[in-house]
């Protein structure tokens, strides 16, 4: 092994069997791939509006894929049932949650909701003068300056945006109708598509499998196992957290006797699909309406608020999410925070399945980079 070593080149020892420049070269790589594709971005844009025209049906029918699908896989296993017969029963249920909607859950939050919104000026002009009755002491001067300010500015863009949108007249109605349109196709192809991956999604993985080099199917395969079970435990995960968040939220507005409190838990619920921010941005509406009942409302939403949360940490989120994503919290708040200030909303609700996806795809990478690669390997000292 020694002369084998002192008969390679310098230019092959301190550069071809060097790991820091072979990273070095693996990231250049990178940049330039990633520079290339950015010059030619425009290539992409067909793709991209294939993508907006059936994005969200596809988004959507997995979601109900990566929920119904273990049933479905299991009814077939243990019982030998037909999958056709299970996805049907399964279509069913949600043809009679969806009618059920329709006919008394959407009326009941619609009126809610507007409710609500109009009593919601009174609620914040309360806290207002709330606010700087407590501030008026020289001594919070500056705070109370600052609140005044800030409200102003509040109030002259709500203003400034609604005269803007009203301005745009027909074609804010017409943007309006596109979304409405949008939204209509994706409620009727979703289940079409939700049918077909729910018969044939399992022979998928196979099916892509027969065009690759024999030698790569099996990591393919696993790698794509890793990923679904990945996704699959986070949708799973999250909807049962958010679902035990809102359950346990209305429980407690119930019993303290705070309005609207069960439409503020269904919110709660809804936002607790965003980890960690979701349950804070749930309790300012809940915080409001307190202070505007009596300061013992707000007491009794703030001690809810304390109940829900330490039985979400210590109890829910362990038993229902666990740590099968393994992915540490700080890491989560940061993907978050990045991925919500460059694709917005979208970016909050998907950016950390994207991360645990390419997570996977990274450390396979590295592992077949490891051995595949001299560099990794240890060399004899003898």
């Amino acid at each position: 092994m020694k002369e084998k070593s002192n008969g390679q080149s310098i230019f092959h020892r301190w550069l071809l069997d060097n790991k820091i420049v072979s990273a070095m070269f693996m990231i250049l790589l990178f940049l330039i791939i990633v520079f290339m594709i950015h010059k030619v971005a425009f290539i992409f844009d067909p793709v991209a509006e294939f993508f907006s025209a059936v994005g969200a049906p596809i988004i959507i029918a997995g979601v109900f894929y990566f929920l119904l699908n273990p049933m479905v896989d299991w009814a077939e296993r243990r019982f030998n049932f037909p999958r056709i017969a299970t996805i049907s029963m399964q279509f069913i249920v949600l043809a009679v949650l969806i009618i059920w909607g329709l006919a008394v859950f959407i009326p009941w939050m619609s009126s809610q909701i507007i409710s609500l919104v109009n009593e919601w000026p009174t609620y914040w002009h309360k806290i207002v003068t709330m606010i700087n009755h407590f501030t008026s002491n020289k001594q919070f001067n500056a705070v109370n300056k600052w609140f005044n300010t800030t409200n102003s500015e509040i109030s002259t863009w709500l203003k400034d945006y609604s005269a803007e949108y009203a301005k745009k007249g027909l074609h804010g109605v017409s943007s309006v109708v596109g979304t409405v349109t949008s939204v209509v196709i994706a409620i009727i192809t979703f289940p079409f598509v939700l049918f077909y991956l729910l018969k044939d999604g399992h022979q998928m993985p196979a099916y892509i499998a027969k065009f690759l080099p024999v030698k790569a199917r099996r990591s393919f395969l696993e790698t794509l196992k890793e990923i679904s079970t990945q996704i699959s435990n986070y949708i799973r995960g999250q909807i049962s957290v958010a679902f035990a968040v809102m359950i346990m939220f209305a429980i407690g507005y119930t019993i303290i006797g705070l309005p609207y409190g069960w439409l503020i838990a269904i919110v709660a619920g809804i936002l607790n699909i965003i980890p960690f921010l979701g349950s804070f941005l749930a309790m300012v509406p809940a915080v409001v309406v307190g202070i505007f009942v009596s300061p013992v409302m707000l007491i009794s939403v703030l001690v809810v608020f304390m109940i829900e949360q330490t039985l979400e940490g210590r109890i829910i989120s362990p038993k229902l999410l666990g740590s099968s994503m393994k992915i540490h919290p700080v890491t989560v708040l940061i993907v978050l925070l990045s991925a919500g200030n460059i694709f917005g909303i979208l970016g909050v609700i998907f950016g950390v399945p994207g991360y645990a996806i390419l997570k996977v795809l990274i450390y396979r990478f590295y592992n077949w980079w490891q051995t595949s690669s001299d560099l990794f390997k240890e060399t004899d000292q003898n």
